[in-house]
């Protein structure tokens, strides 16, 4: 008898990315710019250089790399209120902003890129599940499209981004295993978890939550693994980029 071959609504394998695509001419105003769409998710990065730092790195030879994120009314089903209107961003803005900040820390050399701030917004023109995997995979190709203008100005002498840095969802249906989740998908998930990855398959974040049953180590494990694949397959898509636009990375000695 044939084994039937499961497939998701939109046609996907279970350890199938949605398509991805990267345009780095969208936003010619900042210092570096990608629109990335990851299937219908649609999201804005943009990198500009401020030069100045938080006042906690006043007086070193420290940069910083910080975050905002925000949705557009419509990029959901139903009009969501702008949160400048409410005064303050909410607690998911603020947990997502931070997020991103410390993924794209984990790979620029803060001494490197001296005395000065990168700011990375994330703007979210359609979110259809992943907005925040997206805004990272995203965000570090505008860090290192702005990093690698800053070289070619003199402004630094070396590009201070030292790895990749993608990210994706995954998670648990049933028993089955699903990578890069679609708000359908996510909405309905028994396990949903964020996976954060460098180049040389390091981990930088695990966001991981039983939302329905709680699940072993050992699922974990193997949801990870799913993750991992998914985000080397980022990673290539992020180095044709850079090679395409003549972007070389600073790598570590060995």
């Amino acid at each position: 008898m044939e084994t039937m071959i499961f497939s998701r609504k939109d046609g996907r394998r279970p350890e199938e990315l949605r398509p991805v695509r990267f345009d780095p001419e969208f936003n010619r105003q900042a210092e570096g710019a990608v629109l990335v769409e990851a299937g219908r998710t649609c999201v804005l990065c943009t990198a500009s250089v401020e030069e100045k730092v938080p006042s906690f790195l006043a007086g070193t030879s420290k940069g910083w790399v910080s975050a905002e994120y925000g949705m557009l009314p419509r990029a959901t089903a139903t009009r969501t209120q702008r949160e400048a209107a409410k005064g303050k961003p909410s607690g998911r803005t603020m947990e997502i902003q931070r997020l991103i900040g410390r993924s794209l820390r984990a790979v620029v050399n803060l001494e490197m890129l001296g005395p000065r701030t990168i700011w990375i917004d994330c703007d979210v023109l359609q979110a259809d599940g992943g907005t925040r995997t997206a805004s990272i995979t995203g965000a570090f190709l505008a860090v290192a499209i702005a990093c690698h203008r800053l070289c070619a100005q003199g402004v630094i002498a070396r590009m201070p981004v030292v790895s990749l840095v993608a990210a994706t969802s995954v998670g648990l249906i049933g028993n089955r295993i699903l990578l890069d989740l679609d708000y359908a998908e996510d909405s309905t998930a028994d396990v949903d978890m964020n996976v954060v990855m460098t180049g040389s398959g390091e981990l930088v974040e695990v966001q991981g939550t039983g939302e329905n049953r709680t699940f072993r180590v050992e699922r974990m494990m193997e949801m990870v693994q799913v993750a991992r694949q998914g985000i080397f397959s980022l990673h290539d898509m992020q180095r044709g980029l850079l090679q395409k636009l003549g972007i070389e990375l600073s790598l570590p000695a060995a």
